[in-house]
């Protein structure tokens, strides 16, 4: 019996603190879920900076366990590599209290456009369900934490085809309301990407996309101006996705106190 004592002491206290579940959620554990397609997911060569760990950063890993946060963050497609998650992760982590945590919710599917972004809608690419994952990785997430936000990179895809391009606005609308609703959160900020500027084609869509604060209340468009890509002509490098996390969090943060500021 001593030694049965003895043994599960020694479980409780080396028991790994990541990968455990709370008995209720943590205000200060503050969750965002990353969403869209491969330049949310990421594509850029991983970097010392990239896989050099925060304590108070975590990633929701694809097992639903909670890890230090570290890219690749995604695991939709086998050419993962850094996007702008982890970089976001630490600006949202900076200034924000020793005992907030970040959260961040990986769910983007490369190659997948808005039209896949809805109920049973599956993106033969990654072989998966881009919205309905989305919407079960947040729920799942949400026993340990507060939903504080979404970022979200989408388009180059819907770039390709001007009826979807024309459609983009209204189906991005309808998303960010159905997330809202799915996660009883009317004012949860959003935060969309603008496509690289190094393709004349994704311009337009652009124009699209910066018509979003418009339409939706507490949402913003961070700009990709200056940001270039990694040689394909379609994906940021390391670099650039890192600083599109910033613009994200700097984006973020601003709705966050704007909301603030109307209690």
């Amino acid at each position: 019996m001593k030694y049965t004592l003895h043994f599960l002491f020694l479980l409780l206290i080396t028991a790994p603190v990541f990968g455990q579940r709370n008995s209720k959620p943590d205000p200060n554990f503050h969750l965002y879920l990353l969403a869209g397609q491969s330049n949310m997911a990421g594509r850029g060569v991983v970097e010392t900076i990239d896989t050099t760990t925060i304590q108070n950063i975590l990633v929701f890993d694809k097992n639903q366990q909670w890890k230090k946060a570290k890219e690749p963050l995604h695991w939709d497609k086998p050419t993962i590599g850094t996007g702008p998650g982890f970089a976001f992760g630490r600006e949202m982590a900076a200034g924000a209290g020793r005992k907030v945590k970040i959260g961040l919710i990986p769910a983007a599917h490369g190659g997948s456009s808005i039209t896949a972004w809805v109920k049973d809608g599956y993106h033969d690419q990654t072989k998966g369900y881009p919205y309905d994952e989305a919407l079960e990785r947040v729920k799942a997430a949400l026993k340990d934490g507060v939903l504080m936000g979404i970022i979200w990179h989408q388009g180059e895809t819907d770039s390709e085809n001007p009826e979807d391009e024309k459609l983009h606005l209204e189906r991005l609308v309808d998303l960010i309301s159905r997330f809202r609703t799915e996660f009883k959160a009317p004012d949860l900020p959003f935060v969309a990407g603008e496509l690289g500027h190094y393709r004349p084609e994704y311009q337009s869509m652009n124009k699209v996309l910066n018509q979003l604060p418009n339409q939706v209340p507490n949402t913003a468009v961070i700009s990709a101006e200056g940001l270039v890509h990694k040689g394909d002509n379609t994906h940021f490098d390391s670099a650039s996705a890192r600083e599109l996390g910033k613009r994200y969090a700097s984006a973020m943060k601003g709705l966050q106190n704007n909301l603030k500021k109307k209690k």
